[in-house]
């Protein structure tokens, strides 16, 4: 059933989007502060879900595109939020039924509840990615059959373009180009789709997923529990099944840098009873891969999330900084993101790894079921 977001769930779904976010996806604090406003105008953010919606519905995902570290410098302000939603439209010759993220993960988890309410329309409980990708093409709705374009992409200083690509690859390499030029940071709305490709195309209730892990990592502080240990038990009855520490320890090394429109770089951990045991994240502005003494602990699709020791708080790539107490905390992907055709878009070879696709509970000690990787 869908439901109108309160500030209260509002709250806890920045939160939870910031851990499905990998570190990447930008950080939602920023997302939230701009949906917050629309809700203090008197706006309405209503989440709907996929089964809600008319059959001869047309849906717009919503997000924006750029690298983290540049929305810590330069804050977004939502105007070509509206503006590419519209050129889409117009372009289309249809208006649109409902706005959907493309990814639940970071800010972008945010920038649809915004442009919902902002144009009175329902946000869909669902998106492509189950997490945050850094390109476009790295989408579900892609991997099975639905075109990335025509989209439009816009700024905030007024430029607007629509785009028709090739394929959704080349439609990434256009937009990342147009939103370097815009700033490294632009507004996009791609993607479009009828009621059935949502259904058949998304990850389904990740926005309500989102709000459930903010509220569980919440209470768990409250009540003075391990957040950890929470998150474990909330997640077994979802469809992300799996959630487990991988690793806890300080921040002893960042090495980032902004490139080709993305935040690429590595951190180490070092555990605190032992100096020489030490872990390595590689990111594309998300988490790609863990590595503990040079051996695979978990590698993308699965999620690796950094966050806080004491509180669980995420932290995202941007903000990583020397001296850090972090737990390293990994969460099985669901099953439509661990076909063969999903892994050839978005698993390790999709970002240059050479390292292979292991299911996470596959490198886990062998208490635990293991399932072969597709």
């Amino acid at each position: 059933m869908g439901y109108d977001l309160t500030p209260q769930g509002l709250h806890d779904l920045a939160e939870g989007a910031a851990v499905l976010g990998t570190g990447g996806g930008g950080d939602p604090y920023i997302g939230r502060l701009l949906v917050e406003r629309e809700m203090a105008a008197g706006r309405r953010v209503r989440v709907i879900g996929a089964d809600e919606l008319p059959d001869d519905a047309l849906v717009l995902p919503s997000s924006m595109m750029g690298a983290p570290t540049v929305f810590v410098e330069k804050l977004p302000s939502g105007g070509g939020n509206v503006a590419a939603f519209r050129a889409l439209e117009e372009h289309l010759g249809r208006r649109a039924h409902a706005v959907m993220p493309t990814e639940c993960g970071g800010l972008n988890s945010m920038i649809p509840l915004m442009l919902g309410a902002q144009l009175g329309l329902p946000v869909v409980d669902a998106d492509g990615m189950g997490r945050a990708f850094p390109e476009l093409q790295m989408q579900t709705f892609g991997v099975l059959g639905v075109s990335g374009s025509p989209m439009a992409i816009a700024s905030d200083h007024g430029d607007v373009c629509v785009i028709t690509a090739g394929d959704n690859k080349r439609m990434e390499q256009l937009a990342r180009a147009l939103t370097i030029q815009m700033g490294g940071a632009s507004y996009i709305s791609d993607y479009p789709m009828d009621t059935a490709e949502v259904r058949r195309t998304s990850v389904h209730g990740t926005l309500s997923l989102c709000r459930d892990i903010g509220r569980t990592l919440r209470e768990a502080r409250a009540a003075h529990a391990d957040p950890f240990d929470a998150l474990t038990a909330m997640l077994a009855g979802t469809i992300y099944s799996l959630g487990v520490v991988l690793f806890r320890g300080k921040v002893v090394d960042v090495e980032r840098r902004t490139v080709d429109g993305f935040a690429r770089g590595r951190a180490r951990l070092r555990a605190a009873d032992d100096p020489g045991d030490v872990l390595e994240i590689t990111f594309q502005n998300e988490h790609l891969v863990a590595r503990r003494d040079g051996r695979v602990l978990a590698i993308v699709p699965d999620l690796i999330c950094t966050l806080a020791t004491e509180t669980g708080a995420p932290v995202p790539t941007e903000s990583l900084a020397y001296g850090q107490r972090l737990t390293v905390f990994a969460i099985s992907t669901p099953p439509i993101m661990r076909t063969p055709d999903a892994l050839a878009c978005f698993g390790p070879a999709g970002f240059g790894l050479t390292d292979p696709y292991v299911p996470l509970e596959n490198l886990l000690p062998g208490s635990l079921a293991k399932t072969p990787a597709p």
